[in-house]
């Protein structure tokens, strides 16, 4: 009989966590499932840990990225179920058996994800701060959702097919293909349920570089191209109302805080003003923290309470930094893209359809 669950693990040099991710599943509590490792090209062993595994392993003619990869993976399932995983995440026993049980007793269920756990593997702050965020976003947020998250989410066989899987010509490295594939579901109707009690431990080491990049170049500018093409602002995870105004906080705060340096500098000095009047736009820039910090009070109280307020005080300008550039990322290619479409409209409305030459209609 076929398994009930195909666990798709695509890797691209993943060799340093892969031993872990495959060592979870070993362990899992729940009998009936498949592994399917695919190995996007890897350079450094990662076929050959799987294959220890015992796990049925693919290797890709070419580089994929992770959504190809995955959809590669599809073809070798045997299940009616797909589950993603990522090779840098250690599921809990459990974990098979809680999404096993969300589709059974739910025949409408089109897919279900959860969230990293609370005790990420690397200790450095960045690490530390970035994979509590994520957890504390998932956990706060509604478990009717209208996205999809392929860290560790399932999806199944007949709503995957029905949408036509990840768009792995649109995003062949890693990037929003999850949400990309969540927002189709939603589009059609299709329910996603967050399973918040499905978490995993993430194993990845975050630097600076490598979350500003993943943040702008891999999330907020293909996010804000899909936003714009929708014509839709969801209201779950990162995009809630509250997020939104602190969004805007930080940039009102950004701008009025260069503009105070300049005076300060004497840089501008037709705007140089009164001692009293400086004092008013101190005042003001210190209400609007408080109003940031008001805002976010549950978040920052989260992070005081996992890691002490120590942490919490260095997580304040990292949440605030991460308002400011998604937040003019998203106003930044907002703005050229229906620049874009304007302009185009306008052309195509001016010349009309292309007119055929007499040649073209003869031929």
């Amino acid at each position: 009989m076929s398994p009930k669950l195909s666990v798709i693990v695509p890797v691209h040099n993943g060799a340093m966590h892969l031993s872990r991710c495959l060592e979870s599943l070993r362990r899992s509590s729940y009998p009936d499932f498949e592994v399917i490792v695919i190995d996007d090209c890897s350079t450094d062993g990662s076929h050959e840990i799987a294959a220890r595994f015992g796990a049925h392993c693919v290797r890709t003619p070419r580089i994929l990225g992770p959504a190809g990869a995955r959809n590669t993976g599809i073809r070798y399932a045997q299940a009616s179920i797909f589950v993603f995983v990522d090779s840098d995440v250690v599921l809990p026993p459990d974990a098979l058996d809680l999404i096993a049980r969300d589709f059974d007793g739910d025949p409408q269920l089109a897919a279900v994800f959860g969230s990293y756990d609370d005790e990420p593997a690397c200790g450095n702050f960045l690490s530390q701060y970035k994979n509590l965020m994520h957890h504390y976003v998932h956990q706060n947020s509604s478990e009717r959702a209208q996205t999809f998250w392929a860290g560790c989410g399932a999806v199944r066989q007949e709503s995957f097919a029905a949408v036509g899987g990840f768009d792995a010509a649109r995003y062949p490295y890693p990037s929003i293909e999850d949400i990309e594939l969540g927002h189709r579901l939603s589009l059609g109707a299709r329910k996603i349920r967050l399973n918040k009690q499905l978490q995993v431990k993430h194993l990845k080491k975050w630097t600076f570089r490598g979350l500003l990049e993943a943040d702008i170049l891999r999330r907020a500018v293909p996010w804000t191209r899909l936003i714009v093409e929708a014509r839709h602002l969801p209201s779950d995870l990162n995009l809630t109302s509250g997020a939104r105004i602190s969004a805007c906080l930080v940039g009102l705060l950004t701008v009025a805080s260069v503009i105070l340096s300049l005076q300060k500098a004497k840089v501008l000095h037709m705007m140089t003003l009164p001692p009293y009047a400086r004092l008013a736009e101190l005042g003001a820039l210190a209400a609007i923290g408080a109003v940031l910090v008001a805002l976010n009070w549950d978040v920052y109280s989260f992070f005081a309470k996992q890691r002490g307020r120590r942490f919490a005080l260095r997580a304040v300008p990292m949440h605030w930094l991460y308002y400011l550039y998604s937040g003019s990322i998203f106003v930044a290619c907002g703005a050229f893209m229906m620049l874009r479409l304007a302009v185009a409209h306008l052309f195509s409305s001016s010349y009309g359809p292309p007119v055929a030459s007499d040649r073209e209609k003869n031929q």
